[in-house]
């Protein structure tokens, strides 16, 4: 389940998500994109601890977002590789202004 922060005007969005393990984790909203295939969003870990941000691979986590029938808003993995491949692509054109993408 995720809920949505908004800082102020000039801050990041932030976006809590809570896990399976019922562990909360805090990430930093780059972009949202609808496609054909669904509604999906690309984040950022947030980090309070140095080292946290040290020992971070700097990659993009990309997720589905899914809207139950009671309305709530959970963010799931795309499971389907060739989606997950095509989505990412299009984020790392949007984004490309703003971050450095390996090729790998």
């Amino acid at each position: 389940m995720a809920d949505i922060f908004e800082n102020n005007e000039y801050g990041p969005d932030l976006v809590s998500v809570v896990d399976e393990n019922g562990v909360q984790h805090t990430f930093e909203e780059l972009d949202r994109i609808e496609t054909d295939e669904g509604r999906f969003i690309a984040l950022l870990p947030v980090y309070t601890e140095a080292q946290d941000i040290i020992d971070d691979d700097g990659e993009l986590i990309i997720l589905s977002v899914v809207e139950d029938e009671d309305g709530e808003i959970y963010l799931e993995p795309i499971e389907d590789d060739k989606l997950f491949n095509k989505i990412g692509e299009i984020f790392e054109e949007r984004l490309a202004d703003y971050f450095e993408f390996d090729e790998a």
